[in-house]
């Protein structure tokens, strides 16, 4: 049932509005194809309704017939039947024969079974008569003399007047049965139904252009009817991209259907929140850092007017170290809250002038491959790669970059000769305050927030950052970063 469910959602449209047209288009084609198949198997029981009464009467017609033939002499019937050939017109073509003549039987289906049934069960119960045979014929076919006399041989005023119908050839019924010993009547007519095995056409031409006009005029109401529900989600959605890159933007409109309109009030309330919660957290941070500032001097002075060397060059350390988780908090918050508009930015020109600020300080970085420019936030990208490469540096006083860009991603891979991290710890490391005692010592400085600064980057970016051991030594950071994606969180 999932596999059905994973390829029904593979061929669906990605569109909130192409899912529903499909919707409507399967519910218009289900609900023509219900319709149709009432209304087929009421024309159908209709025309067999109809066929049953034209058969009956048409067998009671024909049974008034053959009694008043059955009543002439046998002298007369051939006098009777000349004269009425030669008035032409009427409703049957009659004639004796001396044996029954052979007659390609045509049709099949209900339709000749009502007419068959009919007229042969009202022939056998009008006329006592058990030889009943009742066929139908094409009209260049069939026969009508003991000479086997083709219908369209005779003279038109002998039968051509009422057993065609030109332009239409519909079938005819015939009708024979055995007066006496060689002696059988012949009778010829039509039911006046002239498709009556011409099979119903589910799919006529009619009924097809009916249903693509239905069709097109459900499909248009609806993409106006859809089109102006799900407008007011497109423009939640793109507030909803805005949001990161823009706190400060206008509070969407609370309009249309009521469940959108709440929607909107929804997302304006929580663009209020947040707001609020990031202003109040700017506010805690400057606060917590100036308050923190003057006992952290204080300590600094008294510090200083130890006697005991070791205790004070202690004491100075502790010292030394507070104020930078101190600094490195502040830091965080503000590198996470920098509002700037993102631009086509020159990633080698951006690796060279971090690397050259390394190499003042005794660092050495070199670069392999380039990509074209990236459209990201510069001052903030150029943060998150200044940590990677600090901490590459730091470790193993030597880093190797390579730059590569593949199906639209870019790869920035940092490989430094420190001596790496455990497996267990990889993951760890991102996290805020957190410094490995194995490669840093308390007494270095650093606040354990610069990885877990450079992924928060990345990932508002719509990229990551993922750490591995390399197989010759040293840690490898991959920086991935797509080409084409909004930018949140910054």
């Amino acid at each position: 049932m999932k596999g059905v469910k994973r390829k029904l959602a593979r061929w669906l449209p990605s569109s909130l509005r192409g899912r529903f047209v499909i919707i409507m288009i399967a519910g218009v084609l289900a609900a023509q194809a219900a319709s149709y198949a009432l209304w087929t198997s009421q024309v159908r029981a209709s025309q067999l309704e109809q066929l049953d009464e034209l058969s009956s009467n048409m067998a009671f017609s024909i049974a008034s017939t053959m009694r008043f033939f059955r009543s002439l002499p046998v002298d007369y019937r051939h006098i009777v039947l000349d004269q009425l050939r030669s008035m032409g017109g009427t409703r049957f073509f009659v004639s004796v024969n001396e044996r029954r003549i052979p007659v390609e039987d045509i049709g099949s289906g209900p339709e000749k079974e009502v007419v068959v049934d009919n007229v042969r069960a009202i022939l056998t119960q009008q006329l006592s008569i058990d030889d009943v045979v009742v066929e139908f014929s094409r009209p260049e076919t069939l026969r009508v003399f003991n000479n086997e006399v083709l219908l369209y041989d005779l003279p038109p005023r002998w039968g051509q007047h009422s057993l065609l119908m030109e332009p239409l050839s519909p079938p005819i019924l015939v009708v024979q049965l055995e007066l006496a010993p060689d002696t059988w009547l012949y009778v010829a007519t039509l039911l006046g139904v002239p498709d009556i095995f011409s099979g119903y056409r589910w799919l006529s031409e009619e009924r097809l252009l009916v249903g693509v006009l239905v069709l097109l005029s459900v499909l248009a109401l609806s993409l106006l009817g859809i089109t102006s529900v799900t407008r007011p989600l497109a423009r939640l959605s793109k507030a909803a991209r805005q949001l990161g890159d823009d706190l400060d933007s206008p509070p969407l409109k609370e309009s249309g259907p009521k469940e959108v309109a709440a929607t909107a009030a929804a997302f304006n309330r929580m663009q209020q929140r947040i707001r609020e919660q990031i202003d109040e957290r700017e506010r805690l941070f400057s606060a917590i850092s100036h308050d923190l500032k003057t006992p952290i001097t204080r300590l600094r002075l008294r510090a200083e007017m130890l006697d005991d060397p070791v205790q004070r060059v202690r004491f100075c350390a502790s010292l030394d170290e507070l104020s930078e988780l101190v600094k490195g908090a502040l830091a965080s918050v503000k590198g996470l809250d920098l509002h700037e508009e993102p631009q086509p930015t020159d990633l080698n020109a951006l690796l060279l002038e971090i690397a050259e600020e390394l190499r003042i300080h005794g660092g050495e970085v070199s670069l392999c491959g380039s990509v074209v420019p990236l459209t990201v936030k510069p001052l903030a990208l150029k943060r998150c790669l200044a940590n990677l490469l600090e901490n590459a540096v730091f470790y193993g006083q030597k880093a190797t970059v390579t730059l590569e860009e593949q199906a639209g991603i870019v790869t920035l891979r940092i490989h430094d000769n420190g001596p790496g991290i455990a497996d267990t710890q990889l993951s760890r490391v991102f996290s805020p305050f957190v410094r490995l005692e194995a490669s840093r010592s308390r007494y270095t400085g650093g606040s354990g927030l610069g990885l877990g600064i450079a992924r928060h980057i990345a990932r508002a970016h719509g990229g990551d950052i993922v750490l591995s051991n390399h197989s010759k030594g040293g840690l490898v950071a991959t920086l991935t970063l797509p080409r084409q994606t909004s930018i949140t969180g910054l």
